[in-house]
């Protein structure tokens, strides 16, 4: 007997033991462990809620798209990109990533050129040459050169007003009277500018838990920004732009970035009537407003326009099932642009036609309506 307890302890014996003892008891408790664990990146909850559903893969009408971005294309990739379009009901697509001189030239010739009731194309500003002498001027000869190598409508990007600056490092501001020439072509030739001003204005406040969109600036990061120029700043100078050129049509991308503050956006729109939206990429604002949100579409109806932006066929659906439809409390496509449900609006005919293509045809000139439905 004192022999055996004198033998060497086995401690691998003894720490096996405790190994299987513990996963006993843990085992039960795996899921509820990890769940504690869980980060909100992680978190996809599935709803337990039962309602009626509504699935929209084809638009009720035609549709004209005033914000795509394409690049020219092989026959084989431009045949499947129009299958696409067929299936979803898209008419038109305005291809706003033109550029300038001989980019737009190609870019015209690979797209309506090649089928002129599908696509119609942008052209782009030449930043270059900011701050020479001769910057108006020129940009200004190369839009009308643009015009006539087949642009219908002028396009800036987010660059301008943040990241567009002269030799010396002064930003160059949206208002700036640099530009003017190149609106006065614009005003001439009736052309509609589309124009993105900013970023949402949760970019520019702290990525703290207030921010309602922290999740988006914690998987990118490199969206949230400093002042100056603070999205007020931004804001105010393209409010003045807008002002200064009553004879020009300006389309704010993604509603201006004010789809949260319809009231705001309304007061814009009474005081500019040369002012007009298009719907890009902000559904999921417009998806948790179903009832002051079809109120606003139903009042400002001649002054909304269909965009999208990034092209995913799979993802314009959710579009048609907001405005088409009165299904509650469905998924967004993308869960860090909304981390909450969205509803539908609801859309009568009338302002359905408006937003689909109507405003567009009014605001494009050079679009063939006899293409489109009365």
């Amino acid at each position: 007997m004192l022999r055996a307890l004198l033998r060497p302890i086995r401690l691998d014996l003894i720490l096996m033991g405790s190994f299987v003892l513990a996963a006993t008891v843990i085992y039960p408790f795996r899921d509820q462990l990890q769940g504690q664990s869980l980060g909100v990146e992680e978190w996809t909850p599935k709803s337990t809620l039962v309602v009626e559903e509504h699935l929209v893969p084809r638009a009720k009408f035609p549709v004209i798209d005033v914000h795509s971005h394409h690049r020219p294309y092989d026959d084989a990739r431009l045949k499947q990109l129009l299958g696409e379009m067929d299936a979803l009901n898209l008419q038109m697509l305005v291809n706003l990533s033109g550029g300038s001189g001989d980019r737009l030239k190609a870019v015209v010739e690979a797209f309506p050129k090649k089928h002129p009731d599908r696509f119609v194309v942008f052209a782009n500003i030449d930043f270059s040459d900011v701050g020479s002498p001769d910057f108006a001027e020129n940009a200004a000869k190369r839009l009308e050169e643009d015009v006539r190598n087949g642009a219908v409508g002028l396009k800036f990007f987010k660059n301008f007003g943040m990241s567009v600056n002269y030799p010396d490092g002064r930003r160059m501001h949206v208002d700036d009277p640099a530009m003017d020439k190149v609106f006065e072509v614009c005003a001439r030739e009736k052309l509609p500018v589309l124009i993105h001003v900013a970023d949402p204005a949760p970019f520019w406040q702290p990525h703290d838990k207030y921010n309602e969109k922290w999740l988006e600036l914690k998987l990118r990061p490199g969206r949230l920004k400093k002042s100056p120029p603070s999205f007020e700043d931004l804001v105010e100078e393209r409010n003045r732009l807008v002002a200064k050129h009553p004879k020009v049509n300006f389309i704010l991308a993604h509603m201006g970035w004010h789809g949260g503050d319809l009231k705001k956006l309304g007061r814009l729109f009474d005081e500019n009537p040369n002012m007009y939206v298009d719907i890009a990429a902000v559904l999921y604002e417009l998806g948790r407003v179903p009832f002051s949100g079809r109120e606003f579409f139903i009042k400002y109806s001649d002054r909304i326009l269909f965009g999208k932006d990034s092209w995913a066929p799979d993802e314009f659906p959710y579009y048609w099932r907001v405005f088409e439809t009165r299904d509650e409390y469905f998924d967004y496509y993308r869960r860090y642009h909304a981390h909450w449900q969205l509803y539908g609006l609801g859309l009568p005919d009338d302002v359905l036609k408006k937003v689909y293509y109507k405003n567009a045809l009014r605001l494009i000139s050079r679009i063939d309506p006899s293409i489109f439905p009365e």
